[in-house]
């Protein structure tokens, strides 16, 4: 009889837990799915707010910012397309204010500005796809950094890493571009699936490749409770060298000795490159030109040095040729036809010709992109440590 009493009540409690827990539940809203690519290459973009007065979607795909549509529900939506497949990042505007896709997980890693990304497949895989193919493994680390802080890195290892335990490994050393973090390589630039793909096809040599953070001031200055700098007024002003001499110290004093500490490493400048995009392309053009003992691949993404520059602080990479050429396995300077720094990037490319210093470069049609940049990374990754 107890045993049935207790059992009563426990019900009981059960029943009005679930009548409380049904009221205490606010209204659900209907489930959004944005964005849904469709078979044809078109894609629908949804975002709910009742009370939203304009919704404009803006995105990589499309010259200029478009209006988007409200239903009886409150959802606003539009379909563009067909879309170019690739990877592209795109925002809602609401009433002014630009937000991510709150339907979508997969986002771009930025310091200021939100956004996120849709994903449209090729009919045949594009290089950047997940395949069924042997993958390497992505870790997240944290190192001692320069003024005391602590810094983030991510760490691509090659299929096989964790198997092979007597095997070491060359190094790619890779930085993303202003305001991007040590993630966005490998969340936009898909590093790690590209790579998986062309050593699985035979066309990249086994490599691990280590993605840092390439703003240190600002991490410093997030560590100690201040605001982030603003981003230097000049590309090669004396504030933007003084920040790339910060990154330089870092990479060189602090990324590279810990990599080596805790990776299979092959430590030595011929299993040694160096390459980024964008900011991360100059600090990589100028962290290996000042450092030439430690590197003898350079892969620049999207960025240059300038003649005046190169003369004042590098003179020895044009003066004495012969030996740049010797101690460089690849110097690669890549750009979009479109890319707002096209032309100083040209210049750069004349003023190596002009000093006969050997490169290889490589002009593709579109702008400032991470769409680019995955060209680029997959071209120069088969290139390394040949």
């Amino acid at each position: 009889m107890k045993g049935n009493v207790i059992r009563n009540i426990s019900i009981s409690f059960f029943i009005l837990h679930l009548i409380t827990s049904g009221h205490c539940q606010p209204p659900r809203g209907p489930i959004i799915i944005s964005p849904q690519v469709n078979p044809d290459k078109t894609v629908v973009f949804r975002y709910l707010a009742p009370m939203a007065s304009v919704i404009k979607l803006s995105g990589q795909f499309l010259k200029e910012p478009v209006a988007m549509k409200k239903d009886s529900l409150g959802i606003w939506s539009i379909t563009v397309g067909p879309i170019k497949p690739d990877i592209y990042p795109y925002s809602f505007n609401v009433d002014g204010v630009t937000v991510m896709d709150p339907a979508n997980v997969s986002f771009f890693p930025n310091e200021r500005f939100k956004a996120s990304l849709v994903d449209v497949p090729g009919d045949t895989p594009l290089v950047h796809a997940m395949r069924d193919v042997p993958h390497g493994t992505v870790t997240y680390e944290y190192y001692p950094s320069v003024e005391g802080s602590t810094g983030s890195l991510v760490v691509y290892t090659p299929p096989g890493y964790n198997q092979n335990s007597s095997t070491k490994y060359p190094v790619f050393y890779l930085i993303s571009g202003t305001t991007d973090m040590e993630e966005t390589f490998f969340k936009v630039g898909r590093t790690n699936l590209i790579l998986d793909n062309l050593i699985a096809e035979g066309k990249a040599k086994q490599m691990i490749i280590v993605m840092p953070y390439g703003n240190p001031m600002a991490r410093i200055a997030e560590q100690r409770g201040k605001p982030k700098p603003a981003d230097p007024m000049s590309r090669d002003g004396e504030d933007a060298v003084r920040r790339a001499k910060l990154f330089e110290n870092d990479l060189v004093n602090h990324v590279i000795p810990y990599i080596e500490k805790n990776y299979r490493t092959i430590s030595d400048r011929s299993s040694r490159a160096i390459g980024g995009f964008s900011r991360g392309g100059g600090q990589t053009l100028r962290t290996a030109f000042g450092n030439m003992e430690k590197f003898s691949w350079i892969c620049c993404y999207s960025a240059s040095l300038s003649p005046t520059e190169m003369e004042n602080n590098f003179k020895q990479i044009g003066n004495n040729p012969e030996n740049t050429n010797k101690q460089l396995k690849l110097l690669w300077i890549s750009v979009g036809d479109e890319d707002f720094l096209y032309k100083p990037t040209v210049e750069f490319i004349d003023y190596l010709k002009s000093k006969n210093v050997k490169y290889t470069s490589l002009i593709t049609p579109g702008g400032h992109t991470w769409m680019n940049v995955k060209t680029y990374l997959a071209q120069t990754a088969q290139l390394l440590f040949q």
